[in-house]
């Protein structure tokens, strides 16, 4: 096992952790978890996407790696009046119109149909903001960053397969040690699931169902495929709807909100540094699902650890761990005349990160993209 495909896939993970654990344990505040509700909740997320990326992965032999959804957390934190009980219910519900979604035939032609410039395109605009964070924490926090940095393009000149690993473990270095950041004092519970019993309320099921639904599919889902095809990988939309569907029913059970494709974090795991050989490169997602399965019985611990971090060195480190994937997608999305000006406008659609009707910029940006390649496809076939 390449050194690259471990680095790649421990970062991935502990940015997709580190990243939004923060509007996770809000989500679970706003719906009156306790805490062993909340650490349940936690880890049987974590367990899901160990499982369903390691399943996928092995399957499809594509590297599949899964994420939690992140706007589906949002609106969890944003809901008033709904317990715990209620939201297990709609996530199970969530749940089931995913995988029913991935026996559509339409769907899976629709996710196919989309060209790879503009899906080059979304994915350069969903990973643009997160690079430009370097340059901004760097202004901030100089003592924090600029050592980050460093450690990053003097590692890159040696060995550019290692050099994100070596800014993580720089960045563990300065936060532990001359940082100030002490390190908490959390006891590990290495059976953290805990049963809770659903409540079908229809409000609940309409009011909170059906929009986590909506928002994973749009904001998690399609993107997640566009990253796959971006980086020359066929997404097998049926087979990873229905497992993402499934287990995300099976694990609200104990407190969790769905699962979907990564895009972010995916991104770190498909470029060619992590394997130079396409066909191997399916060995990520079953590094990634360990990675994660350890982060599910470590839950407590990871949790505080992360935490205590501060924010500008996660931000650092994942925005430094995308450059490259950034210069592959805006490579691929203005590669072929035809669709550049499509995928031009998905591009800046996506990156200004504007959100309506709560739904994501990415998903407004592929529409832009597409529109516009629709509108001159109709020019061509006139002309």
């Amino acid at each position: 096992m390449p050194l690259s495909m471990i680095s790649a896939a421990l970062v991935a993970a502990i940015v997709g952790f580190g990243s939004t654990i923060a509007l996770v344990l809000a989500a679970a505040l706003a719906v009156g978890a306790s805490p062993e509700q909340t650490t349940s909740w936690i880890a049987a997320i974590c367990f899901a996407k160990a499982a369903g990326s390691a399943l996928l992965s092995t399957w499809k032999r594509v590297p599949i790696v899964l994420a939690w959804s992140t706007p589906g957390a949002a609106l969890v934190a944003a809901s008033t009046g709904v317990d715990i009980h209620q939201a297990v219910g709609a996530f199970i519900f969530a749940a089931v119109l995913i995988a029913l979604t991935g026996v559509i035939p339409p769907v899976n032609r629709a996710v196919n149909a989309i060209p790879s410039g503009i899906a080059s395109g979304m994915l350069a605009g969903v990973l643009l903001p997160f690079s430009l964070a370097v340059a901004t924490q760097a202004v901030a926090f100089p003592l924090l960053v600029l050592p980050l940095v460093a450690v990053f393009l003097l590692v890159r000149l040696a060995n550019p397969l290692h050099a994100v690993l070596a800014t993580l473990l720089a960045g563990l270095a300065i936060a532990f040690s001359w940082g100030g950041t002490p390190w908490p004092q959390v006891s590990p519970d290495l059976t953290p699931l805990t049963f809770i019993g659903p409540e079908f309320a229809p409000g609940v099921l309409i009011g909170l169902g059906v929009p986590l639904y909506l928002v994973t599919m749009a904001s998690q889902n399609l993107p997640g495929f566009a990253v796959l095809r971006a980086n020359g990988f066929t997404p097998p939309v049926t087979a990873a709807l229905g497992v993402t569907g499934i287990a995300s029913a099976v694990s609200a059970l104990f407190g969790a909100h769905t699962i979907s494709m990564a895009a972010i974090t995916a991104a770190i795991c498909l470029d060619e540094g992590v394997h130079p050989d396409r066909d191997q490169r399916w060995k990520v997602g079953l590094v990634y699902a360990a990675i994660w399965a350890v982060l599910g019985m470590l839950g407590p611990v990871i949790i505080a650890t992360i935490i205590a971090m501060p924010a500008a060195i996660i931000a650092v480190i994942a925005g430094l761990a995308l450059v490259s994937p950034l210069i592959g997608a805006l490579t691929s999305a203005f590669e072929v005349p035809t669709t550049r000006f499509a995928a031009a406008a998905t591009f800046i659609v996506t990156a200004s990160g504007i959100a309506a009707f709560g739904v994501g910029a990415a998903f407004w940006g592929l529409a832009a993209g597409l529109l516009v390649h629709g509108l001159e496809e109709i020019r061509r076939r006139i002309a």
